[in-house]
């Protein structure tokens, strides 16, 4: 199922809330980009319950190459969150794995 998956990674950073644990909010451009913030993907290619499935068995592939990533409601959806830091490994593993992702490309 992995290999017909499409992840979206959304534009924005997120950060996980001070406020509330366990909830993340929008990093502010103002504040520059650290590998701290977190990556948001999210699943285009399924919904509800199988969506859910292929999210852990994604958050075991990259438990295996040792990054850490968690699955939390990121604009009423569920996603894949993953330290900025990392992206790049996880976009490698994953592609790997046959799952594409897309990105959001602004023009000039």
């Amino acid at each position: 199922m992995l290999q017909l998956s499409v992840m979206h990674r959304l534009p924005q950073h997120y950060r996980w809330s001070a406020d509330h644990v366990g909830e993340i909010e929008r990093q502010e451009a103002v504040n520059g980009v650290h590998d701290e913030d977190l990556v948001a993907l999210r699943l285009l290619s399924h919904d509800g319950h199988p969506a859910l499935e292929i999210l852990h068995q994604l958050q075991e592939t990259l438990a295996q190459i040792q990054v850490e990533c968690k699955i939390a409601l990121c604009e009423g959806q569920p996603c894949l969150l993953i330290q900025r830091g990392d992206e790049s490994t996880t976009n490698c593993c994953l592609k790997n794995q046959g799952v594409a992702i897309a990105e959001t490309f602004e023009g000039h």
